[in-house]
């Protein structure tokens, strides 16, 4: 035991420190997010020719250098969300994020993940800017949401949250795109009770391996040991970041059966450190006994240290606690009530 402790120690010792700064490599593989604006995604978008269109009803959330706001069009009266992204030229991750964002926006249609209706430019001055997307409004809030209320969800909710998520996966890494940052504030509910996968702003399209300092791009707590220790995972002919999905998604079940983040202490402060170590030396956590074996199955594939073991997304969509759970209606109908 005490061999185990010195080797755990040697092994956290050769840990890179998270890079404060973005490379200009990055800026320079983006499109400028004006590049990229669009009156509408798709053909079957509604005609939304502007801002001016828009009215704002309420302020639905802050984060990421940006807003969003419950919106309706004055025209047709719908309600859509408007994400509206602040960002001047000197600010190189935020110009990042939103060009990123815009150019992989335009390209998902999926019924799993939260749709974006168009991109505007706000036509702000010179030096600033602000990158405006209208999405989908999605009235149950996010999962984060339902989980201050209810803290816990039993586990055919669970299942059918799982379920979602592992379709919208599908379709991404189909589409060879790493969502990077699952976790429940950005998998959000709509009236049906139907859950969808949102915020790109920090996904990346993928050709081969990811470079290591893409590594700590998303929220620390729901990082893999993979992206922690870049130079013990990285750089493997399969390593396209889409194994860190699975590790985020099998994190985030586990909160919503626990009623609390699973991989630290309850009140255990949060830091990089912290979670450093529990991620990529702590064990997973012990279920309670009244936790179903297809449910612990499930977590035990999600949550595999190596990713290069860790179950898929294919493989988990047809694990039993998925398939002989699911329903036809959306698992979280009336949740926040």
């Amino acid at each position: 035991m005490t061999l185990v402790r010195e080797r755990r120690r040697q092994q956290a010792l050769r840990l890179p420190l998270p890079p404060q700064n973005l490379s200009p490599y990055f800026c320079y593989r983006v499109q400028s997010p004006s590049s990229l604006l669009s009156s509408s995604i798709r053909p079957d978008s509604p005609d939304i020719k502007g801002l001016a269109e828009l009215e704002k009803l309420a302020v639905l959330g802050h984060g990421n250098g940006g807003t969003v706001y419950k919106v309706r069009q004055r025209r047709s009266s719908s309600i859509y969300a408007l994400k509206v992204l602040r960002f001047d030229h000197d600010a190189i991750g935020i110009w990042h994020q939103a060009g990123r964002e815009a150019e992989i926006l335009k390209r998902v249609d999926s019924q799993f993940v939260v749709r974006c209706h168009g991109v505007f430019d706000s036509g702000t001055d010179a030096d600033s800017g602000e990158l405006c997307f209208v999405m989908e409004y999605m009235e149950g809030g996010s999962l984060h949401d339902v989980l201050r209320l209810r803290r816990r969800l039993p586990e055919s909710v669970i299942s059918d949250v799982a379920r979602r998520v592992l379709e919208g996966l599908k379709y991404l890494h189909g589409m060879k795109i790493v969502h990077r940052d699952i976790k429940p504030s950005n998998l959000l509910i709509n009236g049906k009770g139907e859950v969808k996968i949102a915020d790109f702003g920090v996904s990346q399209v993928v050709a081969g391996s990811l470079e290591a300092g893409d590594s700590y791009v998303g929220t620390s707590a729901y990082m893999s040991p993979e992206r922690f220790d870049s130079e013990k995972w990285n750089g493997g002919p399969n390593d396209d970041g889409f194994a860190g999905d699975v590790w985020a998604l099998g994190v985030t079940m586990l909160e919503c059966y626990m009623g609390h983040f699973p991989l630290i202490a309850p009140g255990q402060k949060p830091d990089w450190a912290t979670l450093m170590c529990a991620i990529c030396f702590g064990e997973p956590p012990k279920l309670v006994e009244t936790a179903s074996p297809d449910f612990e199955s499930f977590i035990q594939r999600c949550l595999e240290k190596d990713w290069r073991n860790r179950g898929t997304v294919l493989e988990l969509l047809s694990h039993p606690f998925v398939t002989k759970r699911c329903t036809s209606a959306g698992g979280l109908v009336g949740f926040p009530d």
